[in-house]
């Protein structure tokens, strides 16, 4: 067998279960299986697979059929520039939080000094991603999940950051240190009664601490503003992701809380999505 028929082989399993980039990810399990990139297995599609081999490549197609994120299988995602390890104690990075990170990018220079803080830091993607690029940042990333706080630490020691990162194991609202210029954040949003409505691949692999925010899907996001307030520094900046159909009332949280909304970006969906907002009372 060669790789183009290991390929049709995982595309068939993985259409009978209607996995939408079943294509995709049949390539990138073959390539991990292969110990290689998609790229190279797509260059070398007549290539002889070994027997080992594609029975390893059937039991990844096999997690992959079951719904399980490739993410997971693979231990890897790509955010940013940089590749992050991720699994089931983690929240897999998504395309759109970069745009926390491409904002916080737009309105410092690369010789800025600034105090940040990451609330629930995850996989440690967006704090991370920001210090690679501003090496003068004064950086701390707080989780209430001491198993995600070990990865993120584990993703900053592999990129070479971990001394610059202070992590912390804390829930925000016993976190009472300093003032910060900017505080960043990726918070859960999803309604509690929403969550069977996801996607398999979510519902059933991913954290729930990392997605579910109580009946109305704001809890978290009122604990954020609250918290920011008390810890920024005045005309300090919070950045934040939220859910669809959340802008307008975060909007009145902001407003009533003493913050300036300066922009809202929208994802590739033309949804709101990141909001930048300025403390000013």
């Amino acid at each position: 067998m060669n790789y183009l028929q290991a390929i049709k082989f995982g595309n068939e399993m993985l259409k009978k279960n209607n996995i939408y980039n079943y294509n995709l990810d049949s390539e990138l399990l073959l390539a991990n299986t292969l110990n290689t990139t998609r790229e190279k297995v797509l260059l070398n599609l007549q290539s002889k697979i070994s027997i080992d081999d594609f029975h390893y490549f059937k039991k990844l197609i096999l997690r992959r059929y079951k719904k399980e994120p490739v993410a997971y299988i693979l231990k890897k995602k790509e955010f940013w520039k940089n590749l992050f390890f991720v699994n089931k104690n983690v929240l897999i990075p998504r395309p759109e939080t970069e745009l926390i990170v491409d904002e916080i990018l737009s309105i410092t220079e690369i010789t800025s000094r600034k105090k940040i803080l990451d609330i629930g830091t995850g996989t440690g993607c967006i704090i991370i991603s920001i210090v690679k690029e501003r090496p003068n940042f004064h950086a701390t990333a707080i989780d209430i999940c001491k198993k995600a706080l070990n990865i993120a630490k584990y993703n900053a020691k592999m990129h070479q950051l971990l001394n610059k990162i202070k992590f912390v194991n804390i829930d925000v609202d016993k976190f009472h240190y300093n003032k910060y210029d900017f505080i960043v954040s990726n918070p859960p949003y999803i309604k509690k009664f929403d969550l069977k409505r996801l996607n398999t691949d979510i519902k059933n692999f991913e954290p729930n601490i990392a997605l579910e925010a109580g009946i109305d899907g704001f809890n978290n996001i009122k604990k954020l503003i609250k918290k920011s307030k008390k810890l920024l520094k005045m005309n300090g900046k919070l950045v934040f992701e939220v859910g669809e159909k959340q802008g307008n009332y975060t909007k009145y949280l902001l407003n009533k809380n003493g913050f300036f909304i300066n922009k809202i970006r929208q994802d590739l969906q033309s949804m709101p999505r990141v909001i930048i907002s300025t403390k000013l009372s």
